[in-house]
């Protein structure tokens, strides 16, 4: 028995969310997500990775749990928590606020708090800078300006400007502003608000620190006519009331994260994103900006990298990007040469952070493997990965895993992975599930707790992870292929890798399934509307009316490039709602009526049109969740009735309603 054959027991396994190691390289602490005690929510917590080879530890528990955790010059630890301050009487609302463990040892104190909470934060030299949301108006009143409308019971939020919604939250009526402090012996002093004239333009911005403190870089949205938006970098003095002085600006282009400012103080690496056009993809590079001259140039080839961190030197950078179905580590030369690939395996690399001595400590992980802290050689064994005693447990998978490639018809090699179930041969061959990925600029290279293709293995399903037209990692053509033309490439790319899987032996031609989530959501209603091959069909957060889908999504502007304004041809060429009469394959639809990339109206209208052309299908409905299904109890009702499904239509078994609906 593995946590696989058993979702209950799968959702309370303990899995890591990010990594950070001390300036002088001596201390590793990781952010780990566990279930809490109620078994309904999950919590984090701090926990010491020792480098010397001793088991992890915990640093920090409380019912609020903590996150974000950065340290500061001196070695101690700064994280976020919504835990009550011990020495406060009467705590207002929990909010999130800043605190601090000292390195020396002892009980965390809280550092800094305001009435909106805080966000994220980084620290630089003495200076910490901390993202704060703020109300407009006089900040000396704002605490009984925010008591005044919860009393009044006023939730409302009046809108000057787009957008108003991101992912899963409404923004507003506060906006978030970059404040800074230094440390005292108690709390931060001296904090000062860096950005009162900011509006919405540190809406979703990332922001790192200058080593010095002297200054924080920060990207800043600029509306545009129509209700498009693009993002300048720009440096913010922490003294002097914060000046400011745009770094990067053009026209038809978005500066962007990862941010990462080189420890010599004189360059900022982020990425620099062409907006994307009917006819022509975006073009995104890492890009090298001169923090004294704003003059900038590209870095590291055609990567797209995820994130990025500087070698000691300030001469090169380490990038994590998708590649082939990985997504390794590079050495990139800051000059703009050619970048160098670190690591060999398959694993997926995160929270890269580097050691004095040009060490590399990083989160590896893998399509068949959870998450865990390694170690990556510099030096003459540079790229020697050695694994770290991890806080999460080792698991063992019920399968194997393989790559499969195929040729499409234009001559584009398409590639995937494909998990195979304990004792899947030829006499005995496994039922197959085509899983399509979101995104869509995307790649199944990863580990994933909410789509974990293991549990599908344990209950005896093949799942195939295929890699199509618009996938990350494979160059701009790769992506050209799919640009503005969705549904027929990717339909074709996909028919093609599944017809390359199911001449396996091991695999089940008669018994197969396709499912996907967000596009891949999008791909399983056009699949739908395009072949009769499949026994079931589950469709995720998806789109379906496209130039509904348009108008309502929290990021139209994005959309819009690619598709052009609403109720253009390309709405009518590439939208599934119009095969709706040729489905008629049974299909789950599951939804979420807290998304805001994909409202919940995409989720009602695919509903009552199957409905009421009589297509077999279910509704899985989550009032209480967004683009993905967080909560444990959630997501055990999200497995038991996909695989209820499946059962029933795939394996041809009657069908029996889930446990955890009753």
């Amino acid at each position: 028995m593995t946590p696989f054959s058993d979702i209950r027991e799968y959702v309370g396994v303990p899995r890591l969310v990010s990594l950070r190691l001390s300036p002088d390289g001596n201390r590793l602490v990781s952010v780990v997500q566990a279930l809490n005690p109620d078994g309904k929510s999950y919590g984090t917590s701090l926990w010491e990775i020792p480098l010397d080879g001793r088991r992890p530890y915990r640093l920090t528990r409380s019912v609020k749990g903590e996150a974000g955790a950065e340290f500061t010059a001196g070695g101690d630890v700064l994280f976020g928590s919504r835990r009550p301050d011990p020495v406060v009487k009467d705590p207002d609302e929990e909010v999130s606020a800043l605190w601090l463990l000292p390195a020396g040892g002892g009980e965390a104190r809280q550092v800094a708090s305001r009435p909106g909470g805080i966000g994220g934060f980084a620290t630089g030299g003495p200076a910490v800078v901390f993202s704060s949301d703020v109300l407009p108006g006089d900040e000396a009143t704002e605490a009984e300006r925010r008591k005044a409308r919860k009393d009044a019971g006023i939730s409302a939020i009046l809108h000057e400007g787009y957008p108003v919604r991101y992912w899963d939250h409404d923004l507003g009526p506060g906006r978030p502003r970059l404040f800074a402090g230094a440390l005292g012996e108690d709390r931060l002093e001296d904090v000062r608000d860096l950005t009162p004239d900011s509006g919405g333009a540190l809406v979703n911005a990332s922001y790192e620190v200058t080593p010095d403190g002297s200054a924080v870089v920060a990207t800043w949205a600029v509306p545009q006519p129509g209700g498009e938006v693009r993002s300048e970098l720009v440096l913010i003095e922490t003294a002097d009331g914060g000046t400011r002085r745009v770094l990067a600006s053009l026209e038809g282009h978005d500066f962007e994260g990862p941010l990462a400012v080189s420890p010599d103080g004189r360059l900022v690496a982020c990425t620099r994103e062409k907006h994307a056009e009917t006819s022509a993809i975006p073009e995104r590079t890492l890009w090298i900006i001169d923090l004294a001259t704003g003059e900038g140039h590209a870095a590291g080839g055609g990567l797209w990298p995820s994130e990025v961190t500087w070698a000691p030197d300030s001469a090169s950078l380490y990038a994590a990007a998708d590649h082939l179905g990985r997504r390794p580590v590079f050495r990139v030369p800051a000059d703009g040469s050619e970048p160098v690939r670190l690591t060999a395996d398959d694993g997926a690399y995160s929270s890269l952070n580097v050691a004095p001595d040009g060490t590399l400590y990083a989160l590896r992980s893998a399509v068949d493997r959870a998450a865990g802290p390694v170690r990556i050689a510099a030096g003459e064994t540079a790229g020697a990965v050695e694994e770290l005693a991890s806080p999460a447990p080792d698991l063992q998978l019920p399968g194997t895993l393989t790559e499969v490639t195929a040729t499409a018809d234009d001559g584009a090699e398409i590639r995937a992975w494909l998990v195979l179930p304990e004792g899947a041969s030829a006499e005995d061959p496994a039922p197959l599930l085509l899983w399509i990925h979101g995104g869509p600029l995307s790649s199944w290279n990863d580990w994933s707790w909410r789509w974990n293709p293991w549990i599908m293995a344990a209950n005896g399903y093949a799942v195939l992870l295929p890699d199509p037209c618009l996938s990350t990692g494979y160059g701009p053509e790769m992506i050209r292929r799919g640009w503005a033309n969705w549904g027929p490439r990717t339909h074709a790319d996909l028919m093609t890798i599944t017809d390359a899987a199911l001449e396996l032996p091991e695999i089940d031609a008669s018994r197969t399934a396709a499912m996907g989530g967000s596009f891949g959501g999008y791909m399983a209603n056009w699949v739908a509307g395009h072949t009769d091959r499949f026994k079931a069909i589950v469709t995720h957060a998806s789109l379906w009316h496209l130039d509904q889908f348009a108008g309502t999504t929290d990021a139209s502007m994005y959309w819009q490039r690619e598709f052009g304004r609403p109720g253009g041809e390309l709405y009518d060429r590439l939208s599934p709602h119009l095969s709706l009469e040729k489905i008629v394959t049974p299909m789950l639809v599951i939804h979420g009526d807290k998304d805001y990339r994909v409202p919940i109206g995409e989720g009602l209208r695919l509903w009552w049109d199957l409905q009421r052309s009589g297509v077999e299908s279910k509704f899985l409905y989550f009032p209480d969740e967004n683009h993905w299904v967080l909560k444990p109890g959630n997501a055990v009702a999200w497995y038991e009735t996909v695989l209820a499904f499946l059962a029933q239509h795939v394996l041809e078994r009657e069908w029996k309603r889930p446990e955890s609906l009753f």
